[in-house]
């Protein structure tokens, strides 16, 4: 069993002295003397966030990390504390806690990008602590997490650095926690209560619109999206009124904010519990020694004004690894020919012989390890790469009119980027087939849905189009009902004038003939006079 590492206190890792990364010696040699596979925590924040609490407290201590009571920052570079995992027996647990981001003492942006990418690229777990809401101006301060593709090289060959080939860092990168501290807001989307975890995925949902301002707003979540794609979140409330902040780490916890303590071991009890040991591509599990290579790696390609490459770092540390398993293979066959063979051999024969049956037996023994070396890692490959599809067909992405061929298009799209990947192994093929034999439940089942869904479509459609048939015939059927009322109201009309007509026309000719009378008697009634 290996044995522990109990650091009363942390050292620098790496340290930081007028704007140069140089790793620190006295770190590198506590790591190497690590021979239990290591959990990786990082924080990453601005300075005067609280970083260095919450780093003290996942190491089970009221002190070690400085606070801090001032608006400079304390912590220089990245400082590292190993402790015993508390809850995986037989791991290490690394504390690195890095300098606050944009401290106007540094006065440079560049220094806070190489911390940056350094706390990603060492660790398993990355925790970014900032102050009150998610919002545009917090999106902005985590600008660094846009200049990752510019800081880091996933492969040692040039090409794949868009963001949009974020499959190879994917693979390389740790999961995302965001804290948010002083956090004063309550959790709620449209009336309804929603989780801290719902809160950052909705902070983080883009925009629609191709406009310079929608494209500064999507960038820095489209970036959290595809290189994190396991995130969580966690809110703290103020740890305790002001003016008892200065001297936060002798506070006891009784006078702290009861919710707060509650917050903090929650997230302490998410870390211990989901933090998951720093690996390589091929499953490999980090050690110390491990650790200590990437660091040396990494602060070496910085300081010589190259980019860190994850790959050249692993491949580095696999040829350091096979050297030693290949001198270990030599020590052995010289100790088991030493204990076999008892010099001097009555024939030639007899000592090939022996030779040849040792040989034969770590020959065996390497093809083994190879096949399952290449299985391994084939394995890993295709989780990284193929690993969000799965997320995708798990939210229902797929289960839809025509996902079927979407999912066929990506899938085909995966394996030809799995075919790009260098180094594979005898496996490749065989792993690969083996994969996709296990996902044609899962074809098939996106293929049911999918023709279920599209035959429902179809009867809705063609239910749509009778009732928009029928609709329009009772429309038109209404409309020669409407066009009959009115000529029958417009007959009516003319037949009521005519009679109307009519009945003037009566009443005038009565009219005359009364009036003709008239006249004639008045012609008599004349003549009467004159007669007379």
């Amino acid at each position: 069993m290996a044995s522990e590492i109990h650091m009363p206190g942390p050292v620098c890792l790496i340290e930081n002295t007028n704007g140069k990364l140089t790793a620190n010696q006295e770190a590198l040699k506590i790591l190497s003397a690590v021979t239990q596979p290591v959990v990786v925590v990082a924080i990453v924040g601005l300075y005067r966030t609280g970083k260095s609490y919450l780093m003290n407290k996942l190491a089970g201590k009221k002190k070690g990390f400085p606070l801090g009571s001032t608006v400079q920052s304390h912590t220089k570079g990245i400082w590292m504390w190993c402790v015993p995992h508390p809850s995986m027996p037989n791991h290490t647990l690394v504390l690195l806690d890095t300098e606050g981001l944009g401290d106007v003492e540094k006065g440079d942006n560049q220094n806070d990008s190489w911390i940056f990418a350094l706390a990603i690229l060492l660790s398993s777990t990355f925790v970014y602590n900032s102050i009150g809401m998610i919002n545009q101006q917090a999106m902005d301060q985590l600008h660094y997490v846009t200049e990752l593709t510019d800081r880091i090289r996933a492969k040692s060959l040039p090409g794949n650095t868009e963001v949009d080939d974020s499959a190879d860092f994917v693979s390389f990168f740790p999961a995302f926690v965001w804290t948010l501290r002083d956090f004063s807001l309550e959790l709620e989307a449209n009336g309804q209560p929603i989780t801290a975890d719902e809160y950052l995925e909705l902070s983080l949902k883009l925009k629609k619109g191709t406009d310079q301002k929608t494209e500064s707003f999507n960038e820095s979540r489209l970036c959290i999206q595809k290189f994190f794609p396991k995130k969580k979140c966690f809110i703290f409330d103020r740890p305790a009124q002001r003016k008892y902040l200065v001297h936060l780490e002798q506070l006891q916890e009784g006078e702290l904010n009861p919710e707060f303590v509650k917050q903090a071991t929650e997230f302490c009890s998410y870390i211990f519990s989901h933090s998951k040991p720093k690996t390589f591509s091929g499953n490999i599990i980090v050690n110390g020694p491990h650790l200590e290579s990437l660091v040396l790696a990494y602060v070496n390609a910085i300081s010589s004004g190259d980019l860190p490459c994850m790959e050249s770092a692993v491949l580095a540390l696999a040829w350091i690894e096979n050297s030693a398993a290949v001198q270990k293979a030599i020590d052995h066959y010289d100790q088991q020919m030493g204990q076999k063979v008892q010099l001097p051999t009555e024939t030639l024969q007899e000592l090939l012989g022996l030779h040849r049956t040792q040989l034969e037996a770590k020959q065996e023994d390497f093809c083994k390890q190879n096949l399952q070396a290449s299985s391994d890692h084939c394995s890993a490959l295709l989780q990284g790469i193929f690993g969000p599809l799965e997320e995708e067909v798990n939210q229902g992405i797929y289960s839809k009119p025509g996902g079927y061929r979407l999912y066929i298009q990506k899938m085909e799209r995966l394996k030809k980027n799995y075919y790009q990947e260098p180094r594979k192994g005898i496996q490749a093929e065989e792993t690969l087939q083996k994969y996709l034999t296990s996902k044609e439940s899962v074809s098939d089942a996106i293929l049911q849905t999918d023709l279920i869904l599209t035959a429902k479509e179809k009867e809705l459609e063609e239910a749509r189009m009778k009732a928009e048939a029928a609709q329009a015939e009772a429309q038109k059927l209404e409309e020669i009902r409407r066009q009959n009322q009115l000529m029958m109201e417009q007959r009516e009309r003319l037949h009521q004038e005519q009679v109307r007509q009519m009945e003037r026309d009566r009443a005038n000719w009565l009219a005359e003939q009364q009036r003709a009378q008239e006249r004639k008697i008045q012609v008599c009634c004349n003549c009467i006079m004159l007669g007379l």
